[in-house]
């Protein structure tokens, strides 16, 4: 089957098996909670912005883009964060979950420094 040249990337492919993850830790939230719906939306935007940097012509519109998944990634951890301290998640759930984030914003910290002479140290 073709792909796209999106979906050859460690970091997506990575990024959607986080998006499934999420998916679970949001159906022990509810959705009353603020923190669901900034835990739906943040992880969903990590392979978003993955596939249209990976679509851009520039390094530096390819970098913004991986900067902004970067920045979701973030966000995701600090939810998982908040959702601890709320206690509606347990703590080795979100030491699950960050781990994959670690291994996310890792990839993505490399596709920065491929796209980016500026950004390479």
């Amino acid at each position: 089957m073709r792909q796209f040249d999106h979906e050859k990337l460690n970091a997506y492919q990575s990024s959607i098996v986080f998006v499934a993850w999420a998916a679970d830790v949001l159906e022990l939230i509810p959705k009353s909670q603020a923190v669901h719906n900034q835990f739906d939306r943040a992880p969903t935007s990590i392979p978003l912005n993955i596939a249209e940097g990976n679509g851009k012509f520039t390094e530096s519109d390819r970098c913004r883009f991986f900067d902004i998944a970067r920045g979701s990634a973030l966000e995701c951890a600090a939810c998982l964060d908040v959702m601890t301290a709320k206690r509606k998640i347990e703590n080795s759930h979100a030491e699950e979950g960050k781990r994959l984030l670690i291994e996310i914003v890792s990839m993505l910290v490399g596709l920065i420094r491929s796209n980016s002479a500026e950004r390479k140290h």
